[in-house]
């Protein structure tokens, strides 16, 4: 029988390997291994191995693939920069699977992604980019022996659920974001950066449905599909964490419709603003046209106009100019141009 003190090997590098340990099949912890040692562990018959990574070089996964027999498929999408879609992929008893995770940073979100692999005997998980440690989710796991007992299929659904419930919180961060800007949104004035702010939030959260919506596919055929792998007390786990992942479906299209009624409200008060103060402008500029025109009449200096010859003929201009004047301000009042 295996015993913590047979692997306790440093791993290769602590900067990518953050977890290796191996389990007994009642889930009971056996204790930390090495990479190396990983092949040894597996030859008992009643353990399997967990193993998380973090931005694993290409030696490390080769050395993986030939510790676990994984797929050559698997291992090249695992690679690299990562830049793989959300998907699940069965290889003969095995599955390949890639999530996208995020994180806010800034007010802006980052994107990351881990890839997963699952056998009867082994669950590895590659995170790359921006994703928080799943030490959370091992030691939840840990402290249910009794569902780990069923396997490393336990182990995924935890880290699944681990990443999905940190989805929503971003979520709700935009939606208290988006109460804060309300008050900009209404204002009277054009405001370059709420409108820059809005835009964003709705870019990151279109991203971020990208990643959400496939991935209740890739959930729904962990319930329905790969009994070898999914035992049947674990489904109804698995369908918990799509209930999950379809509410943060939700909440993301209720929050991308909010900020298009935000935009728009905020463009529709700017302009109606400008049109008023068009409006106020054209107002002005009609009880100034009406003087310019009588005054300008009489800059012609035509000889045969009596009313220049007459005492009465400069007072009358000025009432008449007041008159005129006058006449379109109350218009333009009760037309509430002005």
């Amino acid at each position: 029988m295996l015993t913590p003190a047979t692997h306790t090997d440093a791993p290769t590098d602590g900067r990518m390997v953050v977890n290796c340990v191996a389990y007994r099949n009642d889930g009971q912890r056996i204790g930390d291994v090495s990479i190396d040692a990983i092949s040894d562990v597996l030859k008992e018959p009643d353990t399997f191995v967990w193993v998380g990574l973090h931005e694993p070089d290409t030696a490390l996964l080769l050395k993986l693939q030939e510790e676990f027999d994984l797929h050559d498929l698997a291992i090249e999408d695992a690679q690299g920069a990562a830049h793989q879609r959300t998907k699940i992929e069965s290889y003969g008893n095995s599955l390949f699977m890639v999530v996208q995770t995020a994180q806010l940073d800034g007010g802006h979100i980052a994107f990351g992604e881990t890839h997963i692999f699952l056998g009867e005997r082994y669950l590895v998980t590659v995170r790359h980019g921006a994703s928080l440690s799943y030490a959370p989710a091992r030691r939840s796991c840990e402290h249910s022996p009794e569902l780990l007992a069923l396997g490393p299929s336990y182990g995924l659904y935890s880290v699944l659920d681990f990443i999905v419930d940190n989805l929503l919180p971003i979520v709700r961060d935009f939606r208290e974001e988006l109460q804060e800007l309300e008050q900009d949104i209404f204002a009277d004035s054009f405001n370059r950066d709420t409108v820059r702010r809005l835009y964003d939030m709705q870019r990151d959260l279109m991203t971020l449905r990208l990643a959400v919506s496939p991935l209740q596919d890739v959930i729904s055929q962990l319930v329905r599909l790969h009994p070898l792998l999914i035992p049947d007390e674990l489904r109804a786990y698995f369908r918990d964490v799509h209930d999950h992942a379809t509410r943060v479906n939700d909440a993301i299209n209720a929050m991308r419709e909010m900020l298009n009624a935000a935009i728009s409200v905020n463009l529709s008060l700017v302009t109606f603003g400008q049109n008023e103060v068009m409006k106020k402008l054209a107002g002005w500029a009609a009880m100034l046209a009406a003087p310019t025109l009588l005054i300008s009449w009489y800059g012609m200096n035509f000889a045969n106009m009596p009313e220049l010859h007459e005492s009465w003929g400069y007072p009358l201009m000025i009432v008449l100019v007041l008159c005129v004047v006058g006449g379109i301000y109350v218009g333009l009042k009760r037309a509430k141009w002005l």
